[in-house]
C-alpha cells in the first residue's frame, strides 16, 4: 500500500490534524441524522442547518487540543471518542424513545442500572461499530501520517475559538429566523437538535439543569400566587351525579405496562387480543375512556404514575421521580390519610427501580410491597421483573392483609419492549407485520389481559370487589414511531400520518365503580384529569388542591389534552410539532384555530413548572391537609421486619 505523502508543513501541523478530525466528525454526525433520527425537517433552510450545526460544537471541543503543546493530538482522539459515545447514546436511546439523552436521564441510569440491559442490547446493532471508524482513522492517522508532530503554540487556539463562536452565532441566528424563541420555549428537544445539533442541546440542557437548581434556593412563598390564581380560575367544579358516590370505598389502581388503545377490541387473525378489557369496556359500572391520552415526558412509567397521583405535569428532562424526590407534594395517598386511608404499592421490581423508595415516602405511601416479598425466581420473572399472572396472585394475600378503607396501586411489568415472551406463557400467535417489536407486543398484551382477568376474579372470591374502585390505566405508548411502517399494517392504512401518529398516544382507561352506572366515554383527557375524577367519585373535592387536571366527569371539563412537549389534541383541532391540523380530516387547518389553546397549553405548563422546579408546595397548605413528613416511613423487607 503506498504511504500517503503530506507537504512536510501539513505533517508538522496540529491544525491540519485538528481539520481533519473536524471533517470526519461532521460527515458522521449529518450522516447519523439522516439515518438515525426522524427530525422533521420541512424545509430547505432546516436542511442547511442540520448539515451545519455540528461545526460550531466540532470545532470548539476539537480546537481545546489546541491549547496542549505536546498532547492535542492525544486531546482531539480522547474527545472523538466522548462525542462519538455521546452521539451513539443518543442513537440507541431515540431507537426506543423517540427522543434524545438528557443530563436527568443519566442520573436516571445511576438509579435504574443493571435493569435496562435486555431492552438497550435489543436496540444494537453489530453495524453501530460504524459510528467508531472516524476515531480509529485518527488514531492511525496520528501514528503513521501526523507522526512527525512534538509541539505546536497556542496562537491557533483564539482563531479557532472565534470561528466556532461565529458559526454557532450565524446557526442560531437562522435557527431564531425559522423558529422564533427557539431558546426561551423549547418545549420539544426534537426541535433543538435539529436547528442547532446533539452537541449544542447537549450543552444547552446542562445549563437548563444549572438553572434548575438554583430556582428552588431562590423561590419563596409568593411565587405561588399566580398559581393558585390560574388554579381557582380553571377549576372544573364536580358533577353532582357523580359526586360522592363511591364515598369510602377501597381503591385500586392498576398501571398497564405500555398498552396502547388501538389494542382494545382488535382483532388478530379472528382471535380478540384483549378478550376480557373489551368486555370490561362494555360492563354496565365501568366508565371506559377510549379518546384518552398518557402524558409522559422521559420518565415513563414513573411520570405516569406522578401525573396520576398529584395531577402535576412531568419535567421536560429526566424524571421527578429521580430529580425532585425531596420535593414536597400533595399526592393523593397523603390527601386520603385524612380521610382514614391506608395506602400500600405493589411492584414485582427491587424498590430502588426509578427510585421508589424515596419518591414514595414524600407521596406519604404507607407501605411498599417490592420484589423482596414475591417469589422472583427464573420461572416468574421476565423484563424487568415479575410476570403479571404470578405477581397478582401473589400480592393477593397481602392486599387482603390491609386496613380497610385503603389506597393501593399496581404496577404490571410484562407488556414491556422488547415484549418477547417465554413459549409456556402464551398460546396466543403473533403478529405478522414485518417487526417482531410489533409482532410480539400482541402476545404480551394478551397475557395482560389475561392477568387482568384472573385480578378481577380474585378480587370477586376475595369479597372486595363490590366495594372498590379500580381503576386500569395504560401507562405510555409500547410501540414508538421507529415502527410506523408496521402499524401501518396494523391500522391498516397507506402511512401514519401526524393526528394517526396523535392517535397512537391514546391509553386505556377504565374506572370501575361498583353500583354506579358507567358507559363508554368519548370526552377527550390525559393522565393528568385522573386524580380529580376518581377524588370527586369518593367525595372529596379538590377545589383547594394545586393540580392542573380537569374532572373527567365534570360538565365543565376543558375540551382539549396537551403533551409534555407542547402539543395539543382538541376536540377539533391539534397541534403536532408546531402544526395546527383538522381533527376530522387529518388535513392542515388554515387560519389561527390552534392560537388560543396553544397559549393556554403553554401558561399550563410554564405553572406546573413552576410548582414542580421551585418546590412551590412547601409554601403552601390545603385547608384541612396534613402535610408529609417523608422521615415518618420505612419500607422494610420480610427479612428486615423479622430482625426487628
Amino acid at each position: 500500500m503506498k504511504k500517503l505523502i503530506l507537504p512536510k508543513e501539513m505533517k508538522n501541523s496540529h491544525i491540519a490534524f485538528f481539520m481533519t478530525a473536524v471533517v470526519l466528525f461532521w460527515i458522521k454526525t449529518y450522516t447519523a441524522y439522516k439515518i438515525e433520527f426522524n427530525l422533521g425537517i420541512d424545509n430547505s433552510l432546516q436542511q442547511f442547518l442540520l448539515f451545519i450545526n455540528p461545526i460550531s460544537s466540532a470545532l470548539f471541543f476539537f480546537g481545546l487540543g489546541l491549547l496542549f503543546k505536546k498532547r492535542a493530538k492525544m486531546f482531539i482522539i480522547i474527545t472523538n471518542f466522548l462525542l462519538s459515545f455521546l452521539l451513539y447514546a443518543n442513537i440507541v436511546y431515540y431507537r426506543f424513545f423517540n427522543d434524545f439523552v438528557t443530563v436527568p436521564v443519566l442520573m436516571q441510569t445511576k438509579t435504574n442500572a443493571g435493569q435496562l440491559g435486555d431492552s438497550a442490547l435489543s436496540l444494537m446493532s453489530v453495524f453501530d461499530i460504524l459510528y467508531f471508524t472516524d476515531t480509529a482513522l485518527l488514531i492511525v492517522l496520528a501514528l503513521k501520517v501526523f507522526n512527525k508532530i512534538t509541539e505546536t503554540n497556542r496562537k491557533p487556539f483564539k482563531i479557532v475559538l472565534l470561528f466556532s463562536i461565529a458559526a454557532f452565532l450565524f446557526n442560531l441566528g437562522l435557527a431564531e429566523k425559522d423558529r422564533p424563541q427557539l431558546l426561551s420555549r423549547s418545549f420539544d428537544r426534537a426541535y433543538l437538535v435539529k436547528y442547532l445539533g446533539a452537541y449544542n442541546f447537549t450543552i444547552y440542557d446542562i445549563i437548563q439543569n444549572i438553572k434548575s437548581s438554583s430556582q428552588r434556593a431562590l423561590a419563596d412563598s409568593s411565587d405561588i400566587t399566580d398559581v393558585e390564581n390560574y388554579r381557582k380560575a380553571n377549576y372544573s367544579q364536580p358533577n353532582p351525579a357523580y359526586f360522592g358516590k363511591a364515598k369510602g370505598m377501597n381503591v385500586i389502581y392498576v398501571s398497564m405496562e405500555s398498552l396502547q388503545n388501538f389494542v382494545i377490541g382488535y382483532k388478530l387473525n379472528g382471535q380478540e387480543v384483549t378478550p376480557f378489557l373489551n368486555s370490561l369496556a362494555h360492563d354496565n359500572n365501568t366508565f371506559y375512556f377510549d379518546n384518552f391520552y398518557h402524558q409522559t415526558g422521559q420518565g415513563k412509567t414513573s411520570d405516569a404514575e406522578f401525573l396520576m397521583e398529584n395531577s402535576l405535569y412531568p419535567m421536560a428532562q429526566g424524571s421527578v421521580f429521580v430529580n425532585k424526590a425531596q420535593n414536597t407534594y400533595h399526592a393523593s395517598p397523603a390527601i386520603l390519610k385524612g380521610h382514614g386511608y391506608n395506602s400500600a404499592v405493589f411492584h414485582g421490581n427491587y424498590k430502588t427501580f426509578w427510585n421508589r423508595n424515596v419518591m414514595y415516602k414524600a407521596l406519604g405511601y404507607d407501605q411498599f410491597f417490592d420484589a423482596e416479598y414475591y417469589d422472583m425466581s427464573e420461572e416468574n420473572t421476565k423484563n424487568y421483573g415479575m410476570k403479571d399472572k404470578p405477581f397478582f396472585s401473589e400480592s393477593m394475600p397481602m392486599l387482603k392483609s390491609l386496613k380497610q378503607p385503603f389506597y393501593t396501586k399496581f404496577i404490571s411489568l410484562s407488556n414491556h419492549f422488547p415484549f418477547e415472551m417465554d413459549p409456556q406463557d402464551t398460546d396466543f400467535p403473533a403478529g405478522n407485520f414485518g417487526d417482531d417489536v410489533v409482532n410480539q407486543y400482541f402476545q404480551s398484551a394478551h397475557y395482560m389481559d389475561q392477568a387482568l382477568e384472573q385480578f378481577f376474579n380474585d378480587l370477586k372470591t376475595s369479597g372486595l370487589y363490590d366495594h372498590t374502585i379500580v381503576v386500569l390505566y395504560g401507562d405510555h405508548y409500547g410501540i414508538s414511531e421507529n415502527h410506523d411502517d408496521a402499524m401501518a399494517k396494523v391500522l391498516g392504512v397507506d402511512e401514519i400520518t401526524p393526528t394517526q401518529s396523535a392517535a397512537l398516544q391514546r391509553v386505556p382507561l377504565y374506572i370501575h365503580v361498583p353500583g354506579v352506572k358507567g358507559g363508554i366515554q368519548h370526552q377527550v383527557g390525559g393522565e393528568v384529569d385522573v386524580r380529580p375524577t376518581v377524588l370527586h367519585l369518593l367525595g372529596i373535592d379538590t377545589k383547594d388542591f394545586m393540580e392542573f387536571g380537569s374532572d373527567l366527569l365534570s360538565k365543565q371539563h376543558r375540551n382539549f389534552v396537551l403533551f409534555r412537549n407542547g402539543d395539543f389534541v382538541s376536540t377539533d383541532v391539534s397541534q403536532l410539532n408546531e402544526k395546527c391540523y383538522q381533527n376530522a380530516t387529518g388535513e392542515l387547518a388554515t387560519g389561527t384555530p390552534c392560537k388560543e389553546i396553544d397559549e393556554k397549553v403553554k401558561t399550563e405548563l410554564d405553572m406546573s413548572d413552576e410548582v414542580v422546579y421551585k418546590d412551590l408546595l412547601r409554601f403552601y397548605k390545603p385547608q384541612g391537609f396534613t402535610p408529609i413528613n417523608p422521615q415518618d416511613y420505612e419500607y422494610l423487607s420480610p427479612k428486615e421486619k423479622k430482625s426487628k
